[in-house]
């Protein structure tokens, strides 16, 4: 690292036996000279750099560069980074940028940006070995030869085999080709099983879980007349992976939809209406919590000691509901579980939920009897009616929690939505107002009589 590279920026040298992580963390700490360290490096080492950036730093890069080294550097990006990038950025400067890639660059990031946003389309890449039926193997040997040494970032692993109309017959591993004589034909070591491809359509959360059921480094995608169209890597599906995962964390957490660039990086009127909408949302939920305990504040006048247990038993079903919201959205997402399993996961959370509220019941109602009987606190005269009201409404709370929590991902994967719009806080709000409910009715119901 170089922290006083002011001295050193016109020492191209220099600057280009730094490492990658060295040269990412000094243009993230000196944004301001951002544009004049970039365009220094070697293009080898700069395309790496880039992709290590924030969007916004990657975007003031771009607009600022010499247009000579900008034709260069866009053209030389990778289709997916390109893709990455210019589907991020406003369309005024996407039209502007567009113009600065060659012909041939031009058509492919026209056609992938014409794909749905969430569509394995966009992903899709041209670098792949296909290869007629009809050759001989040595002929698919000779035109690898060809293709790589022209291509050095063509897939080899998998060669695609197509009719004379380009679609897709099946795929072979290259091991294949090499453990057999020159002279058999393609067509011989077709196995007759249907190759696994993805279609055009698919989007970002179905492609993951084809490769991991398959185990494959690469799946060709097809249209909807079996044409062979281009290939996804898995190196891309794990980028789609951490894309997704940073998005769900924060629409767990009660968020907007994720950031572009780092936190630390991320203006702070952004944050605050990045977080407002759902905190916004959420206090009118909890308001209504508000209006159950003015409904029921007779019942506490009557009754104070009844409000100590208010937190235990609320944020009991608030935990448990938000414990199985979590649960389900993880299956959900690694295609574990799906709609049609509603009643199956229903049956299962109910039983969860009531040896977990038993549990909590239980330790809820010793706690009484023993801060009772060695004089830690005194719960008047009804003491063991008091233990029996915390142990049922603990029953009846953590299994709404739990079947609330369970239910949630699944209504909202119904009606289209997003099952991690069921967050954390979301469930917790709805539990606590029904909690509330149970429990100031399981209190009517045992202290009729007695405290009430």
């Amino acid at each position: 690292m170089f922290n006083e590279y002011q001295d050193y920026l016109n020492n191209e040298n220099f600057i280009n036996n730094q490492t990658i992580n060295s040269l990412i963390k000094t243009i993230h700490h000196n944004p301001n000279d951002a544009t004049k360290v970039f365009s220094l490096i070697k293009l080898c080492k700069a395309i790496s750099v880039f992709n290590g950036l924030d969007f916004s730093v990657k975007k003031k890069i771009i607009e600022e560069l010499p247009s000579i080294q900008k034709m260069e550097f866009l053209n030389n990006l990778s289709v997916e980074d390109r893709i990455c990038f210019l589907e991020k950025i406003p369309k005024d400067l996407l039209k502007k940028l567009i113009k600065y890639l060659n012909t041939e660059e031009k058509c492919r990031i026209l056609v992938s940006l014409g794909y749905a946003e969430n569509s394995i389309g966009r992903w899709m890449i041209p670098y792949y070995i296909a290869v007629p039926k009809t050759w001989t193997v040595q002929e698919v040997l000779d035109y690898i030869r060809k293709e790589v040494k022209n291509n050095d970032v063509i897939e080899i692993e998998i060669v695609y085999i197509i009719d004379k109309e380009g679609k897709l017959i099946d795929d072979i591993k290259i091991r294949e080709f090499l453990l057999v004589d020159p002279n058999t034909k393609v067509s011989d070591l077709i196995d007759g099983r249907s190759s696994v491809a993805l279609n055009l359509t698919d989007t970002e959360e179905e492609t993951p879980k084809i490769f991991y059921k398959n185990n494959r480094v690469s799946l060709p995608v097809i249209d909807n007349r079996n044409f062979l169209l281009g290939i996804v890597t898995v190196d891309d599906i794990l980028w789609v992976l951490n894309e997704n995962y940073r998005e769900y964390l924060q629409k767990i957490g009660g968020m907007e939809e994720t950031l572009n660039q780092s936190y630390l990086n991320e203006p702070l009127y952004r944050l605050i209406k990045k977080r407002a909408g759902w905190l916004i949302l959420l206090f009118v939920g909890e308001m209504l919590t508000t209006t159950v305990m003015q409904k029921y504040s007779s019942v506490i006048e009557k009754a104070v000691v009844i409000a100590l247990f208010i937190p235990l038993v609320v944020s009991s079903g608030g935990n448990s509901g938000s414990q199985a919201a979590s649960l389900i959205i993880q299956a959900m997402a690694v295609g574990e579980v799906k709609i049609k399993d509603w009643w199956i996961v229903m049956r299962r959370e109910i039983i969860c939920g009531f040896f977990l509220g038993s549990i909590l019941g239980l330790t809820g109602f010793l706690r009484i009897i023993v801060w009772h009987n060695i004089n830690l606190f005194n719960y008047g005269p009804h003491w063991i009616l008091v233990g029996f009201t915390v142990f049922f409404s603990l029953i009846g709370v953590v299994l709404w929690g739990t079947l609330s929590g369970s239910m949630l991902p699944f209504i909202i994967k119904k009606f289209r939505g997003d099952p991690a719009s069921s967050s954390a806080p979301f469930v917790a709000t709805l539990v606590d107002v029904i909690g509330l409910m149970i429990y100031f009715s399981v209190c009517y119901i045992l202290l009729r009589g007695t405290l009430l």
